[in-house]
């Protein structure tokens, strides 16, 4: 990891370390929960980092972003997975805008513009 990646985790780990020690069952539910749900079942553990990584990416989240691209290279995704991973997160993003484009502004415009009438 480089020295920018490295310092954001750590502030992380910071932040929760804080935390654990202001609500330590909190923290430690938290830790057993992510824990379980990432251990290899029907689906592997690389498969769930890159999951993790889509999911990390289309919520904007700096930090999960930066963990799951080392914790799936650590699981053994190659870059191109990892890539991969990203064109579906765009993908899953870009029909998120369409989808509620077509469906909630179509209602707006219906209902400002009186119904029928488009362009």
């Amino acid at each position: 990891m480089n020295t920018v990646m490295e310092e954001k985790v750590s502030a992380y780990k910071l932040g929760v370390g804080r935390m654990n020690e202001a609500l330590p069952g909190i923290t430690e539910a938290y830790h057993a929960f992510t824990g379980e749900c990432m251990k290899s079942g029907a689906i592997d553990e690389k498969q769930k980092q890159l999951i993790a990584l889509g999911i990390s990416l289309f919520a904007n989240n700096e930090v999960c972003t930066l963990y799951h691209v080392n914790e799936a290279l650590h699981k053994g995704a190659t870059a191109l997975e990892i890539l991969e991973t990203v064109g579906v997160a765009g993908a899953l993003g870009g029909g998120y805008v369409m989808s509620q484009g077509v469906t909630r502004v179509q209602s707006a415009l219906d209902s400002v513009q009186g119904g029928g009438q488009h362009g």
